[in-house]
């Protein structure tokens, strides 16, 4: 019997993800249809131009970034941005990016396609997105052979891969003595994708018979790290842990879903918007991103397999009740937390309750 050792789908869609990050294109394939797919911000000049000797150049771009653009987005969620003959790195760069965007805010014109699928470049973004990089994508046409050694990925796959619910696996667990919580564990787990370990700490003795107070918390290194004020999470996971504790005990999920999931590079492009005068989500939106790209599935699978069933949540986001329910946790209270407001940060408290509904 022959061993399987080649890679699964979602063991390619891992790699692709590795590739795109160090600048190398990938191969997307559909019935009587290839591509390339390179992520803008990683491109180097002699692999763009060895990619514009292969066919035209199209540039995908979600809705909210062609939105700023003013780029009319024809395939609904994305606009396909025709690359004109000659257009170099920068001019790329300065549309996926939009750092100088006040300083030169005339791009175009652009013109965009309407005719044709488009299916290839929406996986394109897609994967883009799960790696962390700015949701920008260059496409060809492969009419001849892919290039030996790149990644190949059906599209289709692909596309069920990165749509699909992580299966986190335990990894490992130890005792945890906490300066907030007191005595509790550690428990780290790994998801199958290749994705980001999670994290689930267990204060003192939760009685899984009755409904555990739990927090879902997402990574924050500029807050819970650094002890930024623009921000209320560093204070939000240290109330959390403190109120576990004189509970008798809880469950606290430390996600790792940086700036609501679009990584902490991303997250500073979005802080240094915010310094030109826009919102938390404006800063997302001109980045191409959505207002929260989170995958509460992740909190809801850890619960599961920790034997939590029903939950206290501390939380001021309705939308995390909402999606653990629907998940198949239940909520029976939600425990506000609110602490953590900063001259610094009133702004950002003020936009997550206006636009996210957060209940501040």
């Amino acid at each position: 019997m022959q061993l399987p050792l080649g890679p699964t789908p979602l063991e390619r869609l891992n790699r692709a993800r590795a590739d795109l990050r160090m600048g190398l294109p990938v191969v997307l394939a559909a019935p009587g249809r290839a591509a390339l797919a390179v992520a803008v911000e990683t491109l180097s000049p002699a692999r763009l131009a060895a990619l514009a000797a292969l066919g035209p150049l199209v540039l995908a771009l979600t809705v909210r970034r062609a939105e700023t653009l003013k780029a009319r987005a024809y395939d609904g969620d994305l606009a396909r941005v025709a690359v004109p003959e000659g257009a170099d790195l920068a001019w790329l760069q300065a549309l996926a990016d939009p750092a100088d965007d006040l300083m030169t805010p005339l791009k175009g014109p652009l013109q965009t396609r309407r005719d044709g699928p488009a299916d290839l470049e929406r996986v394109a973004l897609a994967l883009i997105k799960s790696a962390r990089l700015l949701p920008a994508a260059l496409v060809v046409p492969l009419t001849a052979p892919a290039p030996e050694g790149l990644t190949r990925l059906d599209a289709v796959e692909a596309s069920a891969g990165l749509a699909a619910e992580a299966a986190l696996h335990p990894v490992a667990a130890a005792r945890l003595p906490m300066a907030l919580a007191g005595t509790g564990r550690l428990h780290v787990f790994r998801a199958g994708d290749g994705a980001e370990d999670h994290y689930a700490i267990e204060v003192g003795h939760p009685d899984r018979t009755q409904p555990v107070l739990t927090r879902l918390h997402s990574a924050c290194f500029t807050g819970d790290v650094l002890g930024s004020l623009k921000c209320d999470c560093g204070p939000q996971l240290h109330a959390a842990l403190a109120a576990m504790q004189a509970a008798g005990g809880g469950i606290l999920l430390y996600l790792n879903q940086e700036g609501r999931g679009i990584g902490l590079a991303n997250k500073m492009r979005a802080y240094s918007l915010q310094d030109q005068g826009f919102d938390t989500v404006e800063a997302n939106h001109r980045l191409g991103f959505e207002d929260d790209e989170r995958d509460f599935r992740i909190g809801a699978g850890l619960l599961k397999r920790l034997g939590v069933s029903a939950v206290r949540l501390l939380t001021n986001n309705p939308a995390k009740l909402r999606m653990l329910e629907a998940n198949g946790i239940q909520v029976v209270e939600r425990v506000p937390l609110k602490v953590g407001r900063t001259a610094q940060n009133e702004g950002y408290l003020a936009t997550k309750a206006a636009k996210s509904g957060h209940l501040l």
